[in-house]
């Protein structure tokens, strides 16, 4: 497989990328969690330009989740999609469950892990690595 797309829940916001990824990885901050309504937040990393977007009906949303980040979504239904940061110049990251097909690789880490919930308890034996040092 050379690729995989995905859309938002309405549709009006589709996406597809180019393998192969930079990584994929489970984050576990304070704000990948509230930004999802989830414990934790699956995503991969590819270099901005193997990434399309396709919105027709200008339904994509970003938002400045901080100083050097920011989120995109669809305003319409609300779907959390994408992540830019000043952090990762040139890469975009994109919410596997949003995607029709599997990606090239299965995850890699659990990142963040220092501020994960105590209400879920992970046991796959992946890298649980903490918060970078700031």
């Amino acid at each position: 497989m050379s690729s995989a797309s995905g859309k938002c829940l309405c549709g009006a916001i589709s996406f597809s990328i180019q393998f192969p990824s930079k990584w994929v990885v489970h984050c576990h901050c304070t704000m990948c969690r509230r930004a999802h309504g989830a414990a934790f937040v699956t995503w991969v990393g590819v270099e901005s330009p193997q990434a399309r977007i396709d919105d027709p009906s200008g339904a994509l949303q970003w938002y400045a989740s901080s100083a050097e980040a920011e989120r995109g979504f669809c305003k319409r239904c609300g779907s959390t999609l994408f992540f830019r940061s000043s952090k990762w110049p040139g890469e975009l990251h994109l919410v596997v469950a949003n995607f029709a097909e599997p990606m090239d690789r299965a995850p890699q880490a659990h990142v963040n892990y220092d501020t994960h919930v105590d209400w879920f308890t992970v046991n796959d034996g992946l890298r649980k690595k903490p918060a970078p040092a700031s």
